[in-house]
């Protein structure tokens, strides 16, 4: 793994939250591909909530080796299991490389990232890094805008678990970051998990 993409930030640690539970943490650092655990639990569907060139985030150019607000390629979408939102994720590469070694990433519509992902052996993945979301982070849209569809809603503002690393091909880089919806932790083990504590809903 080329040492320059690092998941690590500031806000990303190299090891889940202590908020987390035995159990949570094991999927914040699980390897392989998530889309083959979720499948353990039901049917997957992938929904693609945005597909589209921006700006690098000041944490994300960190981790792609790039300059801050530089053009990059950017795929959000949510994975249900069963019909119900249970993931939130952002697949970030720079904009020339989705035009070159990660191109495919332009044509999975519907797919999920694993079906490339996983599918080659010159593909290194980097170590994880964990974080409660904040608002900053562009993920944390995404996270919440799945929740507020979630017929587990209410009038508190969730936190959400997140997870992310880079992986990289042909030296270059694009950084994966997963969010889990509060109450996927009950769905996988209703009678051991917890949600996080939520944020009373500002008035």
């Amino acid at each position: 793994m080329n040492r320059q993409y690092s998941p690590h930030h500031a806000t990303w640690l190299n090891r889940p939250p202590p908020i987390a539970t035995p159990m949570q943490a094991r999927w914040l650092t699980a390897p392989g591909a998530l889309t083959a655990r979720l499948r353990k639990l039901g049917p997957v569907t992938v929904r693609v909530a945005l597909e589209a060139s921006e700006g690098a985030t000041p944490d994300e150019a960190e981790a792609l080796g790039v300059h801050a607000h530089a053009p990059v390629w950017v795929r959000e979408v949510v994975l249900l299991v069963s019909g119900h939102p249970c993931v939130a994720a952002r697949s970030v590469t720079p904009l020339a490389d989705s035009h070159s070694v990660w191109q495919a990433i332009r044509r999975l519509r519907s797919r999920p990232l694993a079906d490339l992902l996983y599918h080659d052996r010159t593909i290194q993945r980097s170590s994880f890094a964990s974080a409660i979301l904040q608002r900053a982070i562009p993920l944390h849209d995404v996270a919440q805008l799945a929740w507020s569809a979630s017929p587990a809603v209410n009038n508190c503002r969730p936190r959400f678990l997140a997870r992310r690393s880079v992986f990289v091909r042909a030296g270059r880089p694009l950084l994966v970051a997963e969010a889990f919806m509060p109450d996927f932790w009950l769905r996988e083990a209703p009678t051991t998990a917890r949600p996080l504590p939520a944020l009373p809903q500002a008035a």
